[in-house]
């Protein structure tokens, strides 16, 4: 029974790395000297909605291994390039280390530590920013496959990149997160409209068909209720 069972195991994991192999996107990765394929998922956002532009600050939060980060600072070299000059202001945190990206100032720590918070805050403070533009968030919980657990973990992360949000993006800011369809789904979608007037979601072409993955994109804070 044992041997069935590694050998089955020995089989899905042959099949995931040749799928991985022959992924078009994998390959473009190599070729265009990102991390990973993920750099094409925020690409196809930000050519899509128009987030992006030279003198920015973008807030990435899960950056590791950095392939967002990498385009984003491709996006505010007046070049395109991945190194040189730089026009805007990219901080990047995540609970896992991340090898350097030019011009991006890495915070290691993890994001529901209020230690971390700070740390990340008193990074924009140094640089005398006042006002993200744009947070990007590929923060995902391990997974467990017990659902309520599961849908907890998916929503604690995305509040938090909403709290964030709502103390530090300018006006007319944006805010991407990854979201996974199940129950966490609606409530996070719910959250969206609630502190955005405008809610996109979308699936980019370099989501695995398979993954149920999709990006919920909120464009321009609502204005907080005033206090009588």
């Amino acid at each position: 029974m044992g041997m069935k069972v590694k050998t089955q195991s020995k089989k899905v994991n042959k099949a995931w790395l040749n799928q991985h192999v022959n992924d078009p996107y994998v390959k473009q990765a190599a070729r265009d000297g990102y991390r990973s394929r993920a750099a094409y998922k925020l690409k196809e956002i930000d050519e899509t909605l128009g987030l992006i532009r030279p003198g920015h600050c973008v807030v990435d939060l899960g950056s590791a291994p950095g392939a967002w980060s990498q385009y984003v600072r491709r996006r505010l070299s007046p070049q395109g390039a991945a190194v040189g000059a730089l026009n805007g202001h990219i901080l990047a945190l995540d609970m896992l280390a991340m090898e350097p990206v030019e011009g991006v100032h890495f915070v290691l720590g993890d994001f529901r530590d209020a230690g971390v918070l700070s740390a990340l805050e008193n990074a924009l403070s140094e640089r005398g920013i006042e006002a993200v533009d744009v947070v990007v968030s590929d923060m995902a919980p391990n997974l467990s496959g017990i659902s309520s657990a599961d849908s907890a973990r998916i929503t604690d992360l995305v509040e938090l990149a909403v709290d964030f949000s709502v103390q530090h993006l300018r006006p007319d800011g944006a805010l991407v997160v990854k979201l996974f369809h199940g129950g966490a789904y609606d409530p996070m979608v719910a959250l969206f409209r609630q502190t955005f007037r405008t809610v996109k979601a979308v699936k980019p072409k370099a989501s695995r068909d398979k993954s149920s993955e999709t990006f919920l994109v909120g464009l321009g804070l609502k204005a907080a209720p005033s206090q009588s």
